[in-house]
């Protein structure tokens, strides 16, 4: 039997950039390329995301994109941090100190004396006689202060109710939201249509959640001398991107999980969704990732391993003195002269759907996703280095698009997009791979995309932010060009490929194949193929015949019609998410089973039992 192929028929997410729908964030990076309608359409509508409407364009941009750290995260300048001090006691006068009866510590540290100043008890002098090491809070300068940050203003918790929600679980709601809106057929449309165990949901974040919300708040609570909350410990595991999006917006009892590769994250579900719709086991997969990084604990961890690009290491790139001031905008320049990465937040997700739904609900297409391959990197010498396994993945993605298209396709309406993480290592070992994959296929000049010199590295949704940008070059025409660099460094592998500081205008006609490509730690590698709009009408015109398209054709009118008014209002900064908290609850006792079946109260069709999975015995 044939696979179904998995169709991208809805899409969003929010970055540095703007939000995904509608493809504003990607026009925000292509700006320079746009007509002046094109601009002020997207600075006007990057103006109500940012709560700013009829701001100037300099201050949209400026507001956008990677940049120095806002103080609505922390003061760069003065960021807060805990130092031990040893006080050393005097030979013959102990120390003395008074403090409140409330906040006298039990069991009393060695070496304190605590004697009551009166009969209540509500104060009392300590006295010391030895050595003794304290914690001070105080602040300090942060060695890297450049990250991608949201667009200044914008507050993604203040579009709904959500009180205790980490910042990236607010991104999740809305990026899911924002995705299946941008269908333009109703979520309930959708769920009707299928069984409700043909739908699933994958997503994940890398870091979990450790703001204050989440895991930090909970890790920190004692040492802070805070009290740890109910929900500190739920919300921190890196499968809440999933499961608040089965919950709170789709209301979904499908099939639902949270893969994780590090830096692969998203092409890790995105793989699982693919395999579950190619085998015909779902027919509807909400696919994404979500990561809210930019908090100094975790800058600090990074910062550890070599890995981003501090303000220090900057200033010596572009020949400056420790007295100048960093330049933040270009922090990110994968290819070119570099020193590590740059932290990033994202929420990225799609909604991939079967073929043959696709075409009975008249749904949009905005691409299609063949394949995903993953590949370890076997013995390594260090954990964080690349290695072989992405030589594998880059082959099977390219491979797969020769099988399908043919060579000449590859070769001439291709384009990649590279993991291209600012560090000097992959600069070098990434470049490498695609050379000689360009080589092994008969490439001359392969367009390669950064999209990291925008939009900074979010870890887990990395590769949702390329395949957004992907989803933009199949609709205008244009592969993003690498503005962060002068040009690219002579250790750059790049005989046969095309790494340019500027857009790359190829039209519609040379965007057809979207490689996506995705290193992590530990060896978790990752490259999608993805198929452009005009590819996949070719492939359901061959399949269902020219007289079935043409229907279908006329029927995708009410979804285009539907979405582009979600965009308007979108575009006014009213996203109005899907969150559903409490609504349209599960009454257990009205669920009905048979030996064939298992009904759910409020779903418009059962789930059918007595699957053989494939054996026979």
């Amino acid at each position: 039997m044939a696979n179904f192929l998995p169709l991208i028929v809805g899409f969003g997410g929010y970055n540095s950039a703007g939000r995904s729908s509608g493809h504003q964030a990607y026009r925000r990076m292509i700006f320079e390329s746009l007509g002046q309608a094109e601009r002020q359409h997207t600075v006007d509508s990057l103006a109500y995301l940012m709560d700013k409407p009829g701001a100037e364009e300099s201050t949209v941009l400026n507001g956008t994109l990677v940049r120095r750290i806002e103080s609505n995260f922390f003061n760069v300048e003065n960021t807060a941090m805990g130092k031990k001090i040893t006080l050393e006691a005097h030979p013959e006068e102990p120390a003395r100190f008074i403090i409140a009866g409330k906040d006298l510590p039990y069991p009393l540290p060695d070496h304190w004396a605590a004697e009551p100043m009166d009969e209540s008890g509500k104060r009392y002098q300590i006295s010391i006689d030895s050595n003794q090491t304290l914690t001070l809070s105080c602040t300090s300068k942060m060695a890297v202060q450049a990250a991608g940050q949201l667009p200044s203003g914008f507050s993604p918790g203040s579009h709904y109710r959500s009180q205790h929600h980490p910042r990236g679980l607010q991104l999740a709601v809305l990026a899911a939201s924002d995705a299946v809106k941008s269908m333009g057929i109703d979520w309930k449309v959708v769920a009707d249509s299928v069984s409700p165990d043909a739908i699933a949901v994958y997503s994940s974040s890398v870091m979990s959640q450790l703001d204050s919300t989440g895991f930090g708040g909970m890790m920190q609570a004692r040492q802070l001398a805070s009290r740890v909350t109910s929900k500190q410990l739920a919300m921190g595991l890196n499968t809440m991107p999933a499961d608040f999006i089965n919950a709170y917006v789709l209301g979904s009892v499908g099939a639902t999980g949270g893969v994780t590769g590090a830096c692969a994250t998203f092409l890790y579900n995105l793989r699982q969704g693919v395999e579950d719709i190619r085998s015909g086991r779902r027919k509807v997969v909400l696919v994404g990732a979500s990561e809210a990084p930019i908090i100094p604990e975790v800058m600090d961890g990074y910062a550890a391993m070599s890995a981003l690009a501090t303000d220090a290491d900057l200033l010596k790139l572009d020949g400056l003195n420790a007295c100048d001031m960093a330049n933040h905008r270009r922090a990110s320049r994968p290819f070119g002269q570099n020193c590590g990465f740059t932290l990033a937040e994202s929420s990225q997700f799609v909604v991939l759907m079967a073929d043959d739904l696709a075409m009975e609900l008249g749904a949009q297409v905005f691409g299609a996703v063949p394949g995903v391959y993953i590949n370890a990197d076997g013995h390594k010498k260090s954990i964080s280095a690349p290695g072989a396994g992405n030589y594998i993945t880059m082959a099977k993605a390219v491979s797969l698009a020769r099988t399908l298209m043919g060579e000449e396709a590859v070769r001439q309406r291709s384009f990649v997009h590279a993991h291209g993480s600012s560090t000097p290592h992959n600069r070098v070992t990434e470049a490498k791979i695609f050379d000689e994959i360009a080589k092994t296929f008969g490439i001359e000049s392969w367009p390669v995309a950064a999209v990291k010199a925008y939009l900074g590295h979010s870890l887990g949704p990395a590769s949702g932010d390329q395949l957004m940008a992907s989803l933009g070059s199949f609709a205008h025409g244009i592969v993003p060009g690498i503005k962060t660099i002068e040009g690219v460094a002579d250790d750059v592998y790049a005989k046969r490929l095309h790494i340019s500081n500027v857009d790359n205008n190829r039209g519609a006609a040379g965007c057809e194949i979207a490689f996506l490509n995705s290193k992590g730690f530990g060896g978790n590698n990752a490259t999608a193929t993805v198929l452009s709009p005009s590819v996949v009408h070719t492939y359901l015109e061959k399949h269902y015949g020219k007289k079935q398209m043409a229907v279908f054709q006329q029927s995708q009118s009410v979804a285009v019609e539907k979405a582009s008014s979600y965009l308007q209002s979108a575009d006014k900064g009213e996203l109005n998410p899907i969150y559903e908290f409490g609504t349209d609850l599960i009454d257990e006792s009205q669920i009905t089973i048979t030996p064939d079946a298992i009904s759910l109260p409020g779903y418009a069709q059962p789930i059918t039992l007595g699957d053989d999975e494939g054996y026979s015995f």
